[in-house]
Order: C-alpha cells, then structure tokens, then sequence
C-alpha cells in the first residue's frame, strides 16, 4: 500500500466498570458496562466500521469490552491483546500505532483514559464540525470512541496526522 493510503483508526474506551477489591487489571464490567457495550458495536457495525485489526489492552474490562462488540460486528478482525496498552502514555500509544503493519487499513484500538482521550485528541488536526469540541467537552465517557481517518503509513502516525470524522457515546 502507498504512502497515500486512507486509514482509519477507532479508538474505543472500555465499558463502565465495577469498583471492587480485585487489582485495577481485574476490575470486571459493571452492569451498565454489558448493556453498553453490544450497543458500541451495533454503532460501529451501523456506521459501517469493519476494522482488520484490534489491538485490545489485557485489563479484564477491555477484554469483556471487546468481546461484546464484536459479537455485534459482522465479521470478527484479528484481535491482538497488549499489555502495554494499559496505562499507556501518549506516546507510549502513538508508538503502538507506528508498529502496525501498512497492511492493515481500518485498526480499532480498546484501552483506557487518559490515554484514548488524549491520543484522539493529539491526533485530530482536523474535525467534521464541533466533533472535536464535542468530544473534549464529554471527558470520552466509558464505551464512547473516536473515529480518526489519515493518509499515510502507520509509521508517519504523528500529532496533528488525522481528520476526526466520528465521535460516539452511548449516552449522548
């Protein structure tokens, strides 16, 4: 694939989840969390976001997250679970994106704020409307994403690449 290739990238946020006495990794969804979910991938499924790719973090809600959206998805994409997507920096997150193979067009990242917020933000140079404002404005609820699109390869990933085409949260 070229240089002028269009990618999209989703950035999801985790389902709401339960405050308990397990470590912060093994925090399960909440009930409102598995209603939300599904309703996440019905969206994405709606929109017509199929992505290749999902990089996942390894914390249990992001994993439960996941695995109810894309049974919503008419097609399931690879799914890669990295551990260094939970807590991950900013540049910690844009450095993941540089990694990914030029082969993958559509990637849809599951993790955690502040991270995802901060990461659709640096990346969007551009946005549809008050999106930007929108999305900056709802702190990026639990289950909400961000869809970014960009020319180029994985590697020139950088602030300021993407064009924020999409901003969804389940209760907006």
């Amino acid at each position: 694939m070229s240089v002028d290739t269009p990618r999209r990238i989703v950035l999801l946020r985790h389902a709401k989840a339960e405050w308990s006495d397990e470590s912060d990794h093994q925090r399960p969804l909440a009930d409102r969390g598995r209603k939300d979910a599904p309703v996440a991938g019905r969206w994405l499924a709606g929109a017509g976001v199929t992505p290749e790719l999902t990089l996942c973090s390894t914390a249990a809600r992001t994993r439960e997250t996941w695995k109810l959206v894309v049974s919503e998805l008419p097609h399931r994409p690879k799914t890669v679970y990295d551990e260094r997507l939970y807590e991950a920096s900013l540049g910690e997150l844009i450095a993941i994106l540089n990694e990914t193979s030029d082969e993958v067009s559509d990637l849809l990242v599951v993790g955690h704020n502040p991270g995802v917020h901060a990461l659709a933000d640096a990346l969007a140079g551009e946005a549809e409307g008050d999106l930007l404002a929108r999305m900056n404005r709802s702190g990026f609820p639990t289950a909400s994403m961000a869809v970014l699109t960009f020319n180029g390869t994985w590697k020139a990933v950088e602030h300021g690449i993407g064009r924020l085409v999409a901003f969804w949260s389940p209760h907006a």
